[in-house]
């Protein structure tokens, strides 16, 4: 048997060797390297002096990410930034600093692991690896809650610029945000539409930083906040539209289905649920979320899902698919109606 060509073995290369630029790009962007070169090229020296680390081996770190077109090097030892290294500054629009901080850190890395674990078993990675599922070990860990908060939060402003463009909200009145962290998404809707109100329901700590993000957009005297969890009941009612951005995803169908019936349980039957998700594509493409469903492996313990495995899961919560409006940032609206 013949064996495959040079071309499909460099490919199948590069992605056996992905690991590598990955956690390159993790070091640069906890260093702040992008941020340093945002006025121009430096000398290895000094980014090294700033960033207290040892100057050959950022050499050797910064003229790799040069070869990736990250960076790129310049006479006398100077980096400088590339349109693809731009992405990496805190300040850029959807920046993935943040993201790049948290995704190859140690603690998800040594969770990516144990993949195999998870293939073989079935069971979280995160939880065999660190003994406690990632909310949890999160909590207890104050500076890794930060990162990974950082890393969602420069995520999401690219997804609700998508969302605002994507569907009209405005139809609502009042907009209930379920596990809405610290008010990012109502702020964003809130600022669309004026005539909009919102409220805001999450654990006490998650929402804790959630007045300064709302008062930061100018909507705080429409939005309320309310401590809770979705878990413990106290989904306040009243609202015309239920939002849950990203939390089905994060649960297996159990934990999914009574979060869902705590929804409707607040809800009255006018009322709208709409779940933004990754909707997971036919076989052979979408090659983005289906590696994202294998972190949701890994970590949190979810999955994503197809429209029909999320029209099922609706059907046992008590909705009915209305239908799932696409945006340009790779998520959906998912619309949902009490069933009758």
């Amino acid at each position: 048997m013949a064996g495959p060509d040079q071309a499909a073995r460099a490919t199948l290369r590069r992605f056996v060797n992905g690991f590598q630029i990955s956690q390159a790009i993790h070091v640069a962007a906890t260093l702040g390297i992008a941020d340093l070169l945002a006025d121009g090229a430096r000398p290895i020296d000094e980014l090294a002096r700033e960033t207290e680390t040892d100057p050959e081996a950022l050499y050797r770190l910064l003229r790799a990410l040069a070869a990736a077109d990250v960076f790129s090097e310049e006479e006398g030892r100077r980096f400088a930034l590339t349109e693809l290294g731009e992405g990496l500054r805190s300040d850029a629009p959807g920046s993935l600093a943040g993201w790049a901080a948290y995704i190859a850190g140690p603690a998800s890395w040594q969770a990516w692991g144990a993949l195999l674990h998870s293939v073989r078993t079935g069971e979280n990675a995160f939880r065999h690896v660190h003994g406690a599922d990632a909310w949890s070990w999160r909590t207890e860990r104050p500076a890794e809650s930060a990162i990974f908060d950082r890393a969602m939060m420069t995520t999401t402003r690219t997804m609700n610029r998508a969302l605002v463009d994507s569907y009209d909200f405005g139809r609502f009145g009042t907009v209930v945000d379920v596990g809405g962290g610290n008010g990012a998404l109502l702020a964003a809707l809130l600022a669309a539409y004026p005539t909009l109100r919102g409220v805001l329901f999450d654990l006490p700590h998650v929402v804790a930083g959630a007045d300064d993000v709302l008062r930061g957009a100018g909507v705080a005297d429409r939005c309320r906040v309310v401590e809770g969890s979705f878990f413990d009941g106290g989904i306040p009612e009243g609202g015309d539209a239920y939002v849950l951005k990203a939390i089905v995803h994060d649960w297996e169908d159990p934990e999914s289905l009574a979060i869902l019936r705590a929804c409707r349980g607040a809800m009255a039957d006018g009322a709208v649920l709409l779940l933004i998700e990754r909707v997971l594509g036919p076989p052979n493409e979408d090659l983005v979320t289906k590696l994202i469903d294998l972190n949701m492996l890994v970590h949190p313990g979810g999955r994503e899902r197809t429209l029909e495995e999320y029209d099922s899961l609706l059907e046992v919560g008590g909705f009915e698919l209305v239908g799932a409006t696409s945006t340009p940032a790779g998520i959906s609206v998912i619309e949902a109606a009490p069933s009758a």
